[in-house]
């Protein structure tokens, strides 16, 4: 298959075409029937008014996340609760974790950023604010931020997260800003278990401890939840897994937010090494394994939609997820007063449109080949790819800072979920104790697809019984993976193209 790459910014995606020809050929509505939300296309139980909010979110779509970039700006660093898994550390340019900011910024200065970046990044299709602190309490400096940003980019997704204990007082004046994106950290249900969480609250200009605190926490976080599904805005629930306190509680909580109306429950991973300084680090209160985690979310099926694509990201997080490129945008590196130009963002939603059409035609027939060609019972396999984005199958295996895993049957392909891991190549040469940290990333993964690999690391990893295939390089993901699962359930004979 003739291969082109078309690069916007600094993300390159393959192509079957060039960008004025997939242009030209015109765009699409981003309907068709799937199941699931992040799916390939609209879920059959979607009405179109909510997918077109979604479809370009990439925290709200796993699909849009292959193509769409999100901004935190960091200018709410007040907060009303203490997390014990939280410290809001300043300057920490090398963490990747929420509440982490190398700038505090007034709101002035973000709007400054955003059409920077803006102009920059085609792909910017969501503004949030994420706090530092609380965006919901440090109130005044979140609704100048967006207002001074949506008088210059009126098309860009507003989006905020929270603690949920000050947002029931903003309900009204979010709809009248046009927030339609809401996320609440909720960790429990029972003020027992917040207890362990959370020290204490401030609360009616007074500060709280305990269970009361957490009592007062809960109540308020199911109040902003109603309140927002009532007025419409999507919310989507963070909870933090925290082996011992909260691992089995959050089945309950991911039952009531779905029956509360949640769109998405995020479970995450509880990051809680020592030199980040939270009490939990300090107290050596482990995060869940990969394994916990996975279990967690599987026992929590026919509850609230999961979102699997997760990145925990920095409060000053800019780019596509699983990277960061908050230092290309730093105050000093952005011009004084940059003007909006809308042309870059405009082409690349046109590019994008075209390529899903492309996709999804792709997907579809490779699917009718699969299900032709393999018995329903066939089993599920987990395949690993390494990709850039777009949707594609574009990564060196020796450039990969995580993998991208998928669940494929014979009715179809999901993403699962990611593992991160450290690049085996460094400085243009492999590292065998890289490879071993690559290896253990892929635990359970026996094929993985690449667009390219050296003879080495291919061979260390076939020691360590993962098949690396570079066959379907710059190929869509989707109809690669069924391809594979052809070739593995079906006889050679029976193979198709």
């Amino acid at each position: 298959m003739s291969e082109t790459v078309v690069t916007l910014g600094t993300l390159a995606i393959g192509s079957k075409q060039s960008l004025s020809a997939a242009l030209a050929a015109g765009g699409c509505s981003a309907t068709g029937s799937a199941t699931g939300c992040g799916s390939k296309e609209k879920p059959e139980d979607m009405d179109p008014a909510t997918w077109a909010r979604v479809k370009d979110h990439p925290c709200y779509s796993e699909e849009a996340h292959h193509y769409f970039a999100r901004m935190h700006v960091s200018v709410a660093p007040a907060c009303n609760i203490q997390c014990n898994y939280c410290n809001r550390k300043y300057d920490c340019s090398n963490e990747s974790r929420p509440g982490v900011v190398s700038e505090r910024l007034t709101p002035e200065e973000a709007a400054r950023k955003v059409i920077a970046v803006a102009n920059e990044v085609p792909q910017l299709s969501v503004l949030g604010i994420a706090g530092p602190g609380d965006s919901a309490y440090d109130w005044r400096k979140t609704k100048e931020t967006f207002r001074l940003v949506t008088a210059q980019i009126p098309d860009i997704k507003l989006c905020l997260s929270s603690n949920g204990l000050a947002l029931p007082d903003h309900l009204d004046e979010l709809v009248e800003m046009n927030v339609d994106h809401v996320t609440i950290t909720i960790n429990m249900i029972d003020p027992a278990v917040g207890a362990q969480i959370y020290p204490w609250i401030f609360h009616d200009r007074k500060r709280i401890y305990g269970v009361e605190a957490s009592r007062i926490l809960h109540d308020r976080q199911m109040e902003a939840l109603d309140g927002l599904v009532a007025r419409g805005i999507l919310v989507k629930v963070n909870s933090v897994l925290i082996p011992g306190i909260n691992d089995a509680h959050l089945l309950e909580v991911n039952r009531e937010v779905k029956r509360r109306g949640a769109f998405l429950h995020n479970i995450m991973p509880l990051i809680s090494a020592p030199e980040h300084g939270t009490h939990f680090g300090l107290t050596g209160q482990r995060g869940p394994t990969a394994a916990e985690l996975l279990a967690v979310q599987e026992a929590c099926a026919g509850g609230a939609n999961l979102m699997k694509h997760c990145r925990q990201c920095r409060a000053d997080a800019v780019g596509l997820l699983g990277e960061d490129r908050g230092q290309e945008f730093t105050l000093d590196l952005v011009p004084e007063a940059p003007v909006y130009d809308p042309a870059a963002r405009e082409t690349y939603r046109d590019w994008v449109a075209a390529e899903r059409e492309d996709r999804r035609a792709a997907a579809k027939a490779a699917q009718d080949a699969t299900g032709a060609a393999c018995a329903a019972s066939s089993p599920k396999l987990l395949v690993a790819v390494t990709t850039q984005r777009g949707g594609r199958i574009n990564q060196h295996f020796g450039h990969a800072t995580e993998f991208q895993v998928f669940e494929v049957d014979a009715t179809g392909v999901r993403f699962a979920f990611h593992r991160r891991c450290d690049n085996y190549c460094v400085d243009g040469g492999g590292a065998d104790d890289r490879l071993e940290r690559v290896i253990a990333a892929l635990g359970g993964i026996d094929t993985v697809l690449v667009a390219k690999i050296g003879d080495c690391p291919r061979e260390g990893l076939a020691t360590a019984g993962i098949t690396a295939l570079d066959t379907w390089a710059q190929d869509y993901i989707e109809p690669a993976i069924l391809a594979l699962y052809r070739e593995k359930m079906t006889p050679k004979q029976a193979q198709t193209a």
